[in-house]
């Protein structure tokens, strides 16, 4: 049944998809905050493989802005970048881990099962679907990690970056996350960084960590939580 954090009085989270143009925007980060507070209220309690324990949902859906207003893997990412390049309009830019074949060989499938890039209006736009995501831990980093990805691959192919849809399937939280995500969700959201590409790369490959400065990144005191395994 659903269990924890019914006392908390967040106001609702706001819409996945904003109408273009619509202003004040709200804070991006506030959809995640929202979705926390829904699992904290909402979630069904259930068992996992590492025995700590989850609250849990299915299904949800966050869009992310990422305008600036102010081996396989690397053959599949390749490939969308040469599509993205030379046929924009294709619906089938598309890069996927999960293969069945050899799942049996993994020591845990992919978190990350597939995502879609969508090219309009010279913007770049990706959507990634998810089967399991740890909201207290994993997908802040996931959501960072593929927005990244997004501004690597707009540079690369002349396009600016647009929105990330972020859709989740099993949404948990561990029980010993609890705690951490209530202090988490007093904190009012900072304005989000600007992540600025410093020279001209031409290949994905190409890419160092020096290239990538971070401006106006002033986060809140580190929440500690552990880590399921």
């Amino acid at each position: 049944m659903p269990a924890f954090g019914s006392e908390l009085q967040r106001p609702p989270s706001p819409p996945a998809a904003p109408e273009r143009g619509s202003e004040p925007r709200p804070h991006g980060e506030l959809q995640y905050l929202g979705q926390i507070e829904h699992i904290l209220r909402s979630g069904f309690r259930k068992e996992d493989r590492t025995g700590t324990g989850t609250l849990s949902v299915f299904g949800l859906q966050a869009r992310y802005n990422l305008r600036d207003y102010s081996g396989q893997g690397v053959d599949q990412l390749q490939k969308v970048i040469n599509t993205i390049k030379t046929n924009p309009d294709d619906r089938r830019i598309i890069l996927c881990a999960w293969n069945p074949k050899d799942l049996p060989l993994m020591a845990l499938p992919p978190c990350h099962a597939l995502c879609q890039f969508y090219v309009v209006n010279g913007e770049l736009s990706c959507q990634l679907y998810q089967r399991s995501g740890d909201m207290g831990l994993g997908v802040p980093f996931n959501i960072a990690s593929y927005a990244l990805l997004t501004y690597m691959i707009a540079h690369i192919t002349g396009l600016k970056p647009g929105d990330f849809v972020h859709t989740l399937g099993d949404a948990h939280i561990y029980l010993n996350h609890v705690d951490p995500l209530k202090t988490q969700l007093q904190r009012e959201p900072r304005p989000f960084p600007k992540l600025k590409i410093l020279r001209k790369v031409e290949t994905i490959d190409d890419f160092k960590a020096e290239d990538f400065q971070l401006e106006g990144y002033h986060p809140h005191p580190t929440i500690r939580m552990e880590m399921a395994v």
